[in-house]
């Protein structure tokens, strides 16, 4: 018991190390927006209040909790500074929340503001920010988030669970977590309502209703479409959503506005799809699926075995 306490806590300390030195890497970041921009901005007014909060979000709210926390950490009052620290974590949902909207207004600024153009330029050649930009700053809070979660969770596992930190660290992990993975669905939907807005750029006409509430965008590609009676086999991009197949097929290369877009086939309803693969088991070349549906039968191929694999993996998820 006395071997395990003692790797506990040396591990334990590491972790403490390695979260107070990344802790202050991360506010000196942190430091470079606020003082560099946020405030010189205010000060200065060459945007309005409202531009600047859009933009900035609440950044100098999440640098004062931060600071907070490393004055703990340096103190080693762990579980009094991660039980304080965790009544800010709802600060980072938001700041997730409002991202998109700070990156428009952002590009909004540069295109239109002569004055606020030339000053980001030039604070951003100070050789305190090493070439980077405002852009690649502003996210740095979500990607800190995440890192807080592995932090705290390799901090619960090498603690005690008879100790009155243990229930502090339990309750700051699951607090952490759940901010986490409310900044994780926040970028899953934006990644997903770009794919569902590509998808719909690529189709020719407005007949195929692509852009639907609660509907995910899970995977697309080509497949040889097998017809029923021994014509020759077509070749079709497939679009596999939460609730929908589509099948499309290229415009004519020599069309004067389509000439790269595709246009739709058919619409197929996954939920009364079974899906099955007629071979494919084997590692022989290649396989073919068989999509059944009520007033039809659709017999997938390709000549690529982990291709067929992944389709198979996908379109039984989507049907279920």
């Amino acid at each position: 018991v006395e071997d395990q306490r003692a790797r506990w806590e040396r591990k334990r300390s590491r972790t403490a190390k390695e979260l107070l030195e990344t802790e202050h890497r991360y506010l000196e970041q942190l430091d470079l927006v606020i003082t560099y921009f946020v405030t010189i901005l205010k000060a200065k007014g060459t945007l309005k209040p409202a531009v600047l909060e859009t933009i900035f979000g609440p950044l100098e709210s999440l640098y004062s909790a931060s600071h907070i926390l490393s004055l703990h950490l340096e103190k080693g009052d762990l579980g009094p500074g991660l039980e304080n620290f965790c009544q800010s974590l709802d600060l980072y949902g938001h700041y997730a929340e409002n991202l998109e909207q700070a990156n428009k207004t952002l590009k909004e600024q540069l295109r239109k503001n002569k004055s606020f153009r030339r000053f980001k330029k030039l604070q951003e050649t100070r050789p305190q920010f090493q070439g980077r930009e405002l852009e690649d700053l502003l996210p740095l809070p979500l990607q800190r988030v995440h890192q807080y979660k592995h932090f705290f969770r390799d901090l619960l596992e090498n603690t005690s669970p008879d100790t009155t930190e243990y229930q502090k660290l339990a309750k700051a992990v699951k607090s952490v977590s759940e901010v986490s993975q409310w900044v994780q669905d926040i970028f899953d939907k934006r990644e997903n309502s770009l794919q569902l807005l590509r998808i719909r750029k690529l189709l020719k006409g407005k007949k195929t209703q692509v852009v639907t509430p609660g509907r995910w965008y899970i995977r697309e590609g080509w497949l040889l479409v097998v017809p029923s009676k021994g014509e020759e086999l077509k070749r079709r991009m497939f679009f596999l959503f939460s609730d929908i197949l589509v099948a499309a097929k290229p415009c004519h290369p020599l069309h004067l506005l389509n000439s790269n877009k595709l246009s739709c086939q058919a619409v197929y309803p996954l939920h009364q799809c079974s899906v099955d693969k007629v071979f494919g088991h084997t590692r022989s070349q290649g396989g073919l699926l068989s999509l059944s549906f009520p007033h039809k039968t659709l017999l997938l191929m390709s000549s690529n075995q982990q291709e067929i694999q992944d389709w198979y993996r996908s379109l039984i998820a989507a049907v279920r």
